[in-house]
């Protein structure tokens, strides 16, 4: 439920930017979502189809790229995604740690015409 105020606020960033830009409506938003960033995309593209109507988003296409998580191994410094059952690096079996990979959520990019 919590990705309603935030599909208003994608709505209103990118009906801003199609303003500035003097465009006549947002054909597309391309949005990055981390696995764990706490937000499900399809809930965001069902608010996106209903919070749109009537506004310069209307019918405009979403796409999200879904950002898997990574952890950091802290004595070889590779990145990997988490093995099942494990923590292990594939690089030199060291103990991979969180990192930052995977929380994001943000627009990348708006079309307009």
């Amino acid at each position: 439920m919590h990705e309603y105020p935030v599909t208003q606020q994608i709505i209103k960033i990118a009906e801003d930017h199609c303003r500035r830009a003097e465009g006549k409506k947002v054909t597309a938003v391309n949005l990055v979502i981390g696995d764990y960033s706490g937000y499900v995309g399809d809930s965001v593209q069902m608010y996106f189809d209903i919070i749109s109507q009537g506004t310069l988003c209307q019918g405009a296409r979403v796409s999200i790229k879904h950002i898997k998580p990574k952890l950091k191994c802290p004595d070889c410094g590779a990145l990997f995604e988490k093995p099942p059952l494990s923590f292990d690096c594939p690089q030199c079996g060291g103990q991979g740690g969180p990192t930052d990979i995977g929380k994001e959520f943000y627009i990348e990019t708006i079309e307009i015409e």
